[in-house]
């Protein structure tokens, strides 16, 4: 059942705003009691506050000419791991439509059907593809105009338009860091869902980068068509290195976490995006179990420093993932073949002291 006015009490707050962002609100450098005692490496493990030993991170990364094909051949790469993790759990694959009639903004539908490929023969189980768009037009707008709807016939999937699932409450950073409500899509909270980030390979205009992280963390706020609470993680709109968003991203992360990230980065948006910025002709597949090391890789071929880019950098001090370069295994096309110069948004090319 949907949460309602009346859940917001004190004991939610406490739950639902760790500690460790709040040390980062109040400008402490320690990440506090939340992540004491993470080891380097370490993997962050999702709903229940935990670490788990890893060795160095695997990233598959593959460069080619057919969208669909290094999708599945970057998945391959790490096949083993995968089909280990997911167990008995139910598949939730989630693309980005941050807005709906857009296709360089959005997950292609073959990059989503290489990851069917890979899944098919090995998951039986009805497979869920669900989105939460902010366009006032709804989910099933994207899934009409990117293609989606065949999905359901070819592979025995089903679509969800996520803004119309349950929800609870959690509480994010609002103006003068100050605990603001905010509903979070259900599924996005259970630790029985598998959930599989299909994100974009774009920039962003306040923190520089959007991959497999962002398009689940600020896919799990609701928009119900009247009121859109992921507008909530922003806070005030600002374009400084320290925007709010940073901080919220790290708290979310500590609950919201996705299982497997998968990257289409066949051609990838530089410049103004999220949504309004131009092509790049990347033709790349990035497929990890550990969604930060694989955004940090991708952060790095796109031509950025990860470690200056706060929600990144943080979760990788956490432990939430690996964030050395040199700790990340890649696996398949070489990176030093991979690599691009992006443009970054124009409103943080001073900010970060880019170059446009």
């Amino acid at each position: 059942m949907a949460g309602n006015k009346n859940d917001v009490n004190r004991r939610e707050v406490l739950r639902g705003f760790g500690l460790g962002a709040l040390g980062l609100a109040l400008g402490g450098r320690s990440l506090g009691p939340a992540v004491t005692g993470a080891a380097p490496g370490s993997r962050w493990v999702k709903n229940n506050g935990l670490f788990r030993a890893a060795g160095p991170a695997k990233v598959g990364l593959v460069k080619g000419n057919d969208r669909r094909e290094i999708t599945y051949q970057a998945l391959k790469k790490i096949e083993d791991d995968v089909l280990a993790s997911i167990r008995s759990k139910k598949i939730l694959i989630k693309p980005n439509f941050v807005i709906t009639t857009r296709q360089l903004a959005a997950t292609h539908a073959d990059a989503v059907r290489g990851i069917l490929d890979f899944l098919r023969p090995h998951y039986k189980k009805q497979i869920l593809i669900g989105e939460s768009t902010i366009s006032k037009e709804g989910t099933f707008d994207g899934f009409k105009n990117y293609g989606y709807l065949p999905l359901d016939k070819e592979y025995n999937v089903k679509l969800i338009d996520l803004n119309k699932q349950p929800w609870k409450y959690r509480y994010v950073f609002g103006n003068g860091h100050r605990p603001t409500p905010i509903r979070i899509i259900s599924d996005f909270l259970d630790p029985d869902t598998y959930i599989i980030s299909a994100a974009k390979m774009k920039t962003h205009d306040r923190v520089v980068t959007t991959l497999s992280l962002k398009n689940i963390l600020l896919g799990a706020p609701l928009n119900d068509y009247k009121k859109n609470d992921k507008r909530l993680t922003h806070s005030i709109y600002n374009f400084s290195r320290e925007a709010v968003l940073h901080y919220n991203m790290f708290h979310l992360a500590q609950e919201i976490y996705p299982d497997l990230g998968v990257i289409d980065g066949f051609v990838a948006m530089e410049g103004n995006g999220p949504t309004g910025g131009t092509p790049v002709d990347t033709r790349l597949a990035f497929a990890s179990l550990d969604p930060l090391a694989m955004d940090t890789l991708a952060t790095k071929l796109m031509g950025f420093d990860p470690t200056q880019i706060m929600y990144l950098a943080s979760m990788a001090q956490a432990g939430m993932g690996q964030g050395d370069l040199d700790k990340i295994e890649v696996l398949g096309t070489p990176p030093e073949q991979c690599q691009h110069h992006f443009k970054a948004h124009r409103k943080l090319i001073e900010p970060y002291g880019l170059t446009s």
